[in-house]
């Protein structure tokens, strides 16, 4: 295998169990979510009665049907480097949107269960610059992020927009002067892995946004996410933060305009 695109046809197979070349509930849908989370496609799962294909793989997938057809839903881990792979992966099938539903720890004004739709991502995480140059920004696809912010609004739900910071330091909370750098920058929230699917997604020329779920104030001592505080958030949050993801996806997929190209008349 001397090409990327022979690479990564070999290995979104491999690293999935799902085929490139399969119909409905068993091949890709041309629209993506992805999540960090197995909970996340067992819920798209059951929504539309499918099948989680990958369930000894590194990364778990559901395709939809009848409302929620050409959507698929990943799961590709945590951190940046697995950001970073599935994005080159997908390649493979070269998707019109990718939609990534993350949680993230505010920094401001947030509050747990709150949505933040970034307008931009601070590269941090370092794994971004193999594959452009810092100045590079990291910016989602405006379009997508028009029918994410759309879709919130039908759920009659609001939400903040922001930068988001991006590291791969996964235990910071203990360090005050990451703290006053993270003001010091004035972000909304901080994760692991959107600047890297918003930087490798444009290298890949693959349209992409994120809506992601604060889930934790990490600033203050007794923010800092517990097993406790997770499962909390994991049953009252979840469900909307995926249904809101879903529908995204379904109006951007029967509006038929293209993700890629937005142009103001």
């Amino acid at each position: 295998m001397k090409t990327k695109e022979q690479i990564v046809r070999n290995w979104l197979p491999r690293y999935t169990g799902r085929p490139l070349k399969a119909a409905g509930a068993d091949g890709w849908g041309r629209y993506i979510l992805l999540t960090n989370f197995t909970d996340y496609v067992d819920h798209f799962a059951a929504r539309f009665g499918v099948k989680v294909v990958g369930r000894d793989r590194p990364m778990q997938s559901a395709t939809g049907t009848g409302e929620g057809r050409d959507i698929t839903i990943l799961n590709f881990g945590m951190g940046s480097a697995m950001a970073a792979t599935v994005m080159d992966l997908l390649g493979a099938i070269a998707p019109d949107a990718v939609l990534f539903l993350g949680k993230c720890g505010g920094l401001k004004k947030t509050r747990v269960g709150d949505f933040v739709l970034p307008i931009a991502a601070i590269r941090g995480e370092g794994t971004s610059n193999e594959y452009m140059p810092p100045e590079v920004p990291a910016l989602p696809s405006f379009r997508l992020q028009r029918a994410v912010s759309q879709a919130i609004v039908k759920h009659q739900c609001d939400y903040w927009t922001g930068t988001v910071h991006t590291t791969n330091r996964r235990v910071w909370e203990h360090d005050d002067q990451f703290k006053s750098y993270l003001k010091k920058i004035r972000a909304i929230g901080i994760d692991m892995e959107t600047a890297t699917i918003f930087l490798v997604g444009f290298v890949n020329s693959i349209p992409k946004g994120a809506l992601l779920l604060v889930s934790d104030s990490p600033m203050t001592p007794e923010g800092v996410k517990t097993s406790e505080s997770d499962r909390l958030i994991t049953e009252k949050f979840v469900r909307r933060h995926l249904d809101v993801g879903i529908d995204a996806l379904i109006d951007l997929r029967d509006s038929g305009e293209s993700v890629k190209h937005l142009r103001f008349e």
